[in-house]
């Protein structure tokens, strides 16, 4: 074995936990909308169906934008149109049939051309969130599908919140 040389193998550095952070500070704007799961939501375990925790975050995001004054159709009578462009949650613990949830939306900055939505989805069975979420939404015109700042009239809104 002469000629072969061995290398020292370094220590893999242990996976991290692949989890969804929310920012470190306090949010801007918290919005809260009741839903209850429906049985044609659920799997055969009885269970709220992963695939339906996005369409909880979507009825949601549409609530929080409406109590800031600013309808979805508002903001398509402008020309802006407002697409997923990402989105992440991590399952915690089921939801079952019949179950009113407590979907919390969370603002934690003024969007420019993209809006950030954080989501926890708690239920009266658990002080800890079932699910927890983010959705990157892109402001785009409607005329070119060009991504956008977001309109004025909504940028107002929130700002006042921080006042």
């Amino acid at each position: 074995m002469s000629g072969l040389k061995l290398r020292s193998l370094k220590p893999r550095p242990k996976p991290q936990k692949n989890r969804l952070l929310f920012p470190g500070s306090e949010p801007i704007y918290t919005y809260s909308h009741k839903l209850r799961s429906r049985y044609g939501e659920t799997d055969q375990m009885g269970y709220v169906y992963y695939g339906r925790y996005l369409e909880y975050f979507e009825v949601a995001r549409t609530e929080m934008i409406r109590s800031l004054g600013m309808p979805y159709t508002a903001l398509e009578e402008q020309g802006v149109m407002l697409p997923v462009v990402r989105t992440e949650i991590d399952y915690k613990a089921p939801i079952y049939y019949d179950e009113l949830m407590d979907i919390k939306v969370h603002l934690f900055s003024i969007p420019t051309v993209k809006l950030e939505t954080y989501y926890e989805i708690f239920t009266e069975r658990s002080v800890n969130p079932h699910a927890v979420g983010k959705v990157t939404l892109c402001f785009m015109k409607e005329e070119n599908r060009k991504p956008c700042r977001a309109p004025e009239n909504f940028l107002d809104s929130l700002s006042q919140l921080q006042n």
